[in-house]
């Protein structure tokens, strides 16, 4: 309990101190999951229940850094991956929850290079709250900062 406290408060004073949070994914932690049987895919899903402060977020712009997941081998692109872990232990290795990892759309068909240094990106957050097979968080409108 005192975890959550701590990134409430962590998160509001984020926010009124600098517009966006830079510690995004201690806020995008605050989902919890729940085995539900989906009938249209006969089988089991985690599905997520984000808290109020995180659906807040919906549609905000937010700052994360993190490791670049390539989609499409290691050439340059605009559509990749973000994982708050090093490739060898993201959430595609089995390693870490759903939670830790979203997609990225960089704005103005920007392409980035692959790297397997951290990066930072700012853009749109949007929260899926509809498709089960897609991931939990989208990046629009990515760009690259320092």
């Amino acid at each position: 309990m005192f975890k959550n406290v701590t990134l409430v408060i962590l998160s509001i004073l984020c926010f009124s101190l600098v517009g966006i949070c830079q510690n995004s994914w201690g806020i995008l932690s605050m989902v919890t999951f729940q085995k539900t049987y989906d009938e249209d895919f006969g089988m089991e899903l985690s599905t997520p229940t984000y808290s109020s402060l995180l659906m807040k977020l919906d549609g905000s712009e937010i700052e994360v850094e993190g490791y670049f997941i390539a989609l499409n081998g290691k050439e340059k692109q605009n559509h990749f991956m973000l994982s708050k872990f090093p490739q060898s232990t993201c959430f595609f290795c089995g390693k870490a929850g759903p939670e830790t990892a979203m997609q990225v759309f960089l704005a103005d068909e920007k392409k980035l290079a692959y790297t397997e240094d951290k990066i930072n990106v700012r853009g749109i957050l949007r929260i899926n709250n509809s498709d089960p097979t897609g991931l939990l968080y989208t990046l629009e409108q990515g760009k690259v900062v320092d």
